[in-house]
């Protein structure tokens, strides 16, 4: 139990960085778009795979979500992800 509410916290943490990292002017416009669709996807009703299919359903959300987040932080500038991670203290 104790390592699922660590994982949280981090997960929480680490969307607060994406929110910072968000409202940085440095950041490209790709990469925005790229963090918001990984939030519209992992939020919204519809998907590729529905999700009334057992675990693959719920999976489809995570990995797609993953993948761009991935592929968003690889554009972003490495100091201002450093930055964002000071303020919210995550290292």
């Amino acid at each position: 139990m104790k390592k699922i509410k660590s994982a949280m916290a981090k997960i929480k943490k680490e969307i607060k960085v994406y929110q910072l990292v968000l409202k940085d002017k440095r950041t490209p416009k790709l990469a925005k778009i790229l963090l918001w669709l990984a939030l519209a996807y992992f939020f919204l009703p519809f998907d590729l795979i529905p999700d009334f299919i057992p675990v693959i359903g719920q999976l489809d959300d995570f990995l797609f979500a993953v993948i761009l987040i991935t592929l968003a932080l690889k554009i972003i500038p490495k100091e201002v992800i450093i930055e964002c991670r000071s303020k919210i203290k995550i290292s």
